[in-house]
């Protein structure tokens, strides 16, 4: 049965690939994540079952792996286990569903204060293909809240610069409508001849990606890591930024200042409300922390007066 559970990992993967069309970073982690269950189970345990289930769990806890990995592996256990059901008609109990996921901290994501955000998206940029293709790319992080993932797929002609629209594909391939502001939309109308120069430049056929690097082929999503990093270290910003910075201070920022939930979870993209809901928590902590400095007996100042 183990090979038959091995087979079924190979058929699980091209599942994932080709039907739900997963990204490649989370097809090699469902790929490991069950492999190791396989390879971890005893020669003579044929496929797992809640007790070999419960204990697997337990010896990842007891090697140090953080809930939060501890989750993920699980989660990647249950859907193999969920294709052998729907796809492979596999009558055994999923053993997956059996055993509880460890409770993994709520972090509140890092978000940047509006200040943070002016002074980043306010520096002096070169007028060449580097400096046009970065500040567009920053504009368009912080205007629309997209992923990296999705900044690093996104199509030119996804792009409508005269009305302000991006069409964006997110996870599970569902695509949604993102909004560039007034100055995302300038950068990008100021990206747009160099990209082409540099196309003509480098004498090869386009690849329809918005951002490109030096030879004209899509820009990475490491490198987009890099940039945001760069740049931001360049604004005095404290700590390494992440693009995903910018898409939590997006939805902060639209919390803040009186966008509601809804609207918040539909231009992230967000599957569930529970996973926007994350944002409230942010901006109340924003909030307490103006208030203990505003008030006259807001705890900043309470303390400082005894």
């Amino acid at each position: 049965m183990a090979a038959t559970l091995a087979e079924s990992l190979d058929a699980f993967l091209a599942h994932l690939r080709d039907v739900r069309r997963v990204s490649p970073h989370t097809l090699k982690a469902y790929g490991r994540d069950v492999a190791e269950l396989l390879d971890w189970l005893p020669d003579d345990v044929p496929e797992p079952g809640r007790h070999q289930m419960r204990r697997y769990m337990v010896e990842l806890e007891e090697r140090g792996l953080a809930a939060t990995s501890v989750r993920r592996k699980l989660a990647s256990m249950r859907a193999f286990f969920r294709y052998l059901r729907d796809f492979e008609a596999r009558s055994a109990p999923d053993p997956s569903r059996l055993v509880r996921a460890p409770k993994a901290p709520r972090k509140l994501p890092r978000v940047l204060t509006e200040s943070e955000v002016d002074a980043l998206l306010g520096l002096d940029f070169p007028p060449d293909f580097f400096g046009r293709r970065d500040r567009a790319l920053l504009e368009l992080l912080y205007s629309t809240g997209c992923r990296v993932s999705e900044a690093a797929t996104l199509r030119l002609d996804a792009v409508d610069e005269d009305e302000g629209v991006v069409r964006v594909i997110g996870k599970r391939n569902k695509e949604r409508l993102c909004l560039l502001g007034g100055p995302a939309r300038a950068a990008w109308k100021a990206w747009i001849p160099l990209r082409a120069a540099r196309i003509r430049d480098e004498q090869v056929a386009d690849c329809g990606a918005a951002f490109l690097n030096r030879s004209a082929r899509p820009l990475s999503s490491r490198w987009m890591f890099e940039t945001v990093s760069r740049h931001a270290l360049r604004a005095g910003i404290q700590g390494r930024l992440s693009p995903h910075g910018l898409r939590h201070s997006f939805a902060t920022h639209l919390l803040d200042r009186g966008a509601d939930l809804r609207t918040v979870q539909e231009l992230l993209g967000h599957a569930n409300l529970t996973t926007t809901e994350i944002y409230t928590h942010v901006s109340m902590a924003r909030l307490r922390d103006v208030y203990d400095r505003a008030h006259p007996h807001g705890s900043a100042r309470a303390a400082a007066a005894k």
